[in-house]
This record gives structure tokens, sequence and C-alpha cells, in this order.
């Protein structure tokens, strides 16, 4: 399975990321949205990620124009009917990947590979409303996707191993590391980090501590980069709970259950930074706690 051109579905955070490593790796990207100013959007932010990593020298000049030059944008998800890998990196919500999935499989050549970047959902469920369970399989790039090393790799119960080795070599060729998961809830990462970050929630929203001393207690007492209020923030608390609604509905354990903080910040639109607030207020100079 010979893969040169990619498509890429959602132009959102994840999307323009995976965009940006498979282009400056040398595949020709499709760039597929629903929304002309997202597209514009997402190519502004690939410009100046690259320029940003040109001035580190991370890559060269030649390189980042090269890797521009192989990204065209398109409305029309037909229009990705001829690529030989789609990977889908739309919003965390399943009947959304169905509804796309069930558009496009009538349009795509009979090798194409087709993927998801969910971060939780079955991909033997979704492979099930596809043409392709055999060419399906779960491709999970960490955010953000040109910084993160890792790729999760997930079979669904029909996976063949051609389309799990094809997949294997595109990482191997970004120069990321790929971890096999088996097909269950949350897979590998997100079944160990969301509930920790559901766990602190829990913590502010029980009065144990508030955000700056739950994040700063994580970050100097366990050695953590960022805080896990602070890290629910950049993730998307949407994300967050949709991945904590998976676990809890998939796994029927209640130590999975969201925590209602949680919920009550995704039902004000408090998002974290893709919207100035969540358990940081973004709109000034420097983030400020809500709480």
């Amino acid at each position: 399975m010979g893969i040169e051109t990619i498509g890429v579905i959602g132009a959102g955070q994840m999307g323009n990321g995976i965009a940006h490593v498979m282009a400056l790796s040398g595949y020709n990207v499709v760039l597929n949205d629903i929304s002309q100013p997202a597209l514009d959007k997402a190519v502004d932010t690939i410009s100046r990620n690259l320029a940003r990593q040109v001035g580190r020298g991370k890559v060269s000049e030649d390189d980042m124009n090269g890797a521009m030059a192989r990204i065209r944008t398109s409305l029309s998800l037909p229009e990705l009917g001829q690529t030989d890998l789609v990977i889908e990196a739309a919003t965390e919500r399943e009947t959304v990947k169905q509804a796309i999935f069930e558009d496009l499989v009538p349009h795509l050549k009979p090798e194409t590979i087709l993927t998801s970047n969910t971060s939780s959902i079955s991909i033997t469920r979704l492979a099930s409303r596809t043409d392709r369970p055999e060419r399906f399989m779960g491709f999970h790039f960490m955010n953000p996707v040109p910084v993160m090393q890792l790729v999760e790799l997930i079979r669904g119960i029909a996976t063949d191993d051609a389309t799990y080795k094809a997949c294997h070599e595109v990482v191997k060729n970004l120069g990321k590391t790929a971890a096999s998961a088996e097909d269950f809830p949350g897979f590998i990462v997100n079944r160990i980090l969301m509930p920790m970050i559901n766990e602190a929630v829990y913590t502010l929203y029980e009065g144990v501590g508030n955000v700056q001393s739950i994040d700063e207690s994580m970050k100097l007492g366990a050695n953590h980069p960022m805080g896990p209020l602070e890290l629910a923030d950049f993730i998307g608390l949407d994300t967050c709970l949709a991945i904590m609604n998976v676990l809890h509905d998939g796994l029927a354990d209640t130590k999975y259950r969201p925590c209602p903080l949680l919920t009550k910040y995704v039902e004000a639109g408090w998002l974290g930074r893709k919207t100035q607030r969540g358990f940081y207020d973004y709109r000034g100079e420097m983030p400020v706690p809500t709480r």
C-alpha cells in the first residue's frame, strides 16, 4: 500500500497539525473542512508554525516552502476520494464522525485506507459504518501535533495486517513513535490521563484546593510540565467531557463519572483556551484562575 496523498478531514487544532507534519514529511495533503474561514485560518496557522520552526533552526526555508506547496484545501468531501489515506479529525462526537464516513465512502478508491484521529471512540464501531473495516483503524495524534512524538495506532476487530503496517510506516516517515493500543475506550493515553484531569476537577469541586494550588501542586510535587487544569484548558473542556463520557459509558464504572463542575463549565461555553475562558481566563495579558 504505497501512500503518497493524504486527506485530512477537519481544519481545527488537530487537523491543521496533522496536515503540517504530513506535508513537511513529503506527503501531498488535501485539507478538508465545511468552513472556508476555518481552512484559511488553518493554512495561516500552519504557515506561522512552520516559520517558527525555521526561526528555531528546526527546518529550512526550502522545507517550509515545499510543505506549504504540498497542501491544498477543499470544501468538498468527495475531493478526498482519490487520496491514499484519509485521517478524520473532526469533533469528538461519534454521530458526526459516522455521518462523515457515510458521506465519504462512496467516493473512495477501493484501496484507500480510512482512519480516525478519535481519542476515545470505538474503532470497531466506527469501521462498521464503512465499506472497508479491514482497511480502517485509529490514527491518534497527540496535541500539539508538530511537537508531540507519540501516535497511537488502534486496530479494530477487522483491521488487517497490511493496513496496520502501512500506517506504521507513515508514522515512521514522520519521525514519530507509534504505540499499539487495543480498541478499548480511551485507548492508552486518555484511559490514564483523563481520569487524572477529572479527579483534579473533583478536587476543585470539593474545595480541596483552588485552581492555582492544584496546578502548582502537580507541577512542583509530581514534576508535571503543566498542571491538570491548565492541561484541560489546552485540550478543550468539551473534549475532556466527551472522553470521560465515553469512558463512563463504555467501561460502566462509576470511577469514570464526569465531575459535575466539568459539565457546568462546558454548559457555560467555557471550554478553555479556544473560547478564552475555562479554569483560567485568558482575555487579559496573563491567564487568571476562574476559581
